[in-house]
């Protein structure tokens, strides 16, 4: 029985995912078009109104209407360039390679993006035909149909917000951040091999991956926010969500830096640990801050309670302090002997600068500031008149200001 019902919870647990919504979404709005299309056209089979439909439903409300303009833009503009060619010459192997041509060309002037081809696409398929300006006007008819039918199904049935997956992956990147900083710091009180460090300095270099899709998840995030219904203030969620992962961002480019500086230090050790007794103690104590900081920070940029959002705040604020007194325990020990280890002292000035940082790139005032300087430049982009951002930025302002963290 048990196996029997886990197709049906795998089910249950994928219908929020966006390849499943895309599919039902699209599926029923290609259905609804051909037959609305059905009473309209004069074709028995208008198919390019469900063609277009499938073109045109995208995710999220922003995308379907960019994606609906750019569509009707390059049907009607092929169309009109095969009415002009019918009427000047017929269809032979020169005629059709200059309808191509002359297509593709004013496919990049006429603003349809990636639909380019489908301008050509539009006037072969009406130039094939013996009745052109009859079925070149049931062609424009049925993209009409089919653009209308995909933008009032979005309009009617919103497209969910896709904030929590994005969330989810700025928390499972932040994650495997603090996995890394783990095992760099078990590896500090032991004797590392050089294949050890960069196996580090791999999983390290891995992150770049992990950050290209969670930037897509974030672009689909910020896409279904813009002109959905659902969502008070879109600029300010997207602005938290993308300036946090920016900062993520910078955080894991410094953490494959000292992974290849302790690679570095690898190989000059044949024996032993990095580092003396007292100096490791320090140093692995300051790594558990820095990957507990970067918990706290994902939580506190993906977080949608206030309550919450200051919670993470003030325990990113006490591990960022800890952190810092650390790294000025360790500066000492590391200054004190200095002069035992000479020879590798720059490699040792590395790893504090890089853990330094860190603990600047998450610190609270700082991205503070770099959240309240995203929203000036977009309230400055904005046309008159938007005074609802303009409370928004004042209300974040007052916010940081009193230390209230993110704004609820």
């Amino acid at each position: 029985m048990p196996e029997a019902t886990e197709p049906l919870r795998d089910l249950v647990r994928r219908h929020r995912e966006p390849a499943v919504v895309q599919t039902v979404r699209s599926t029923a709005a290609a259905v609804i078009s051909y037959v609305v299309a059905l009473q309209l056209s004069s074709e028995p089979a208008p198919l390019t109104a469900p063609l277009t439909a499938l073109l045109v439903v995208q995710v999220t409300l922003y995308s379907t209407l960019t994606n609906g303009i750019r569509r009707v833009n390059s049907v009607v503009a092929g169309v009109l360039i095969a009415i002009g060619f019918s009427a000047l010459v017929g269809l032979s192997w020169w005629s059709l390679g200059l309808v191509i041509l002359a297509s593709l060309v004013i496919g990049r002037f006429v603003r349809v993006g990636e639909y380019v081809p489908e301008v050509a696409i539009s006037a072969m398929l009406v130039l094939g035909v013996t009745q052109v300006t009859a079925t070149a006007w049931d062609r424009v008819v049925e993209t009409l149909i089919g653009a209308v039918v995909g933008l009032l199904f979005n309009f009617l049935f919103v497209p969910p917000v896709w904030v929590s997956d994005a969330s989810e992956a700025i928390t499972g990147l932040a994650g495997r951040m603090q996995k890394l900083l783990a095992h760099i710091s078990r590896q500090l009180g032991e004797h590392t091999p050089v294949e050890q460090a960069a196996a580090r300095l791999h999983e390290a270099r891995r992150l770049d991956h992990d950050i290209v899709q969670v930037d897509a998840a974030l672009r689909q995030a910020e896409d279904s926010l813009r002109l959905n219904p659902r969502v008070k203030e879109p600029v300010l969620s997207r602005l938290v969500l993308r300036t946090g992962l920016d900062a993520l961002e910078i955080c894991a480019v410094i953490l494959r830096v000292s992974a290849r500086t302790l690679t570095d230090l690898a190989k000059t050790r044949s024996a032993g640990t990095f580092f003396p007794p007292p100096v490791t103690s320090e140093l692995q104590e300051l790594f558990g801050h820095l990957a507990n900081a970067i918990g706290s920070f994902a939580e506190l940029i993906t977080t949608q309670v206030s309550a919450n959002a200051e919670e993470a705040e003030s325990r990113l604020a006490t591990e960022l302090a800890a952190g810092r007194e650390c790294r000025d325990r360790v500066a000492r020990l590391l200054l004190d002997g200095v002069r035992e280890d000479a020879e590798h002292w720059q490699l040792h000035g590395a790893l504090l600068a890089e853990a330094d940082r860190i603990l600047d790139e998450l610190d609270v005032e700082k991205r503070s500031e770099r959240l309240i300087e995203e929203l000036d430049r977009h309230s400055s982009a904005l046309p008159a008149g938007r005074e609802w951002f303009d409370n928004v930025t004042r209300r974040v302002r007052g916010s940081f200001r009193r230390g209230g963290g993110e704004p609820g």
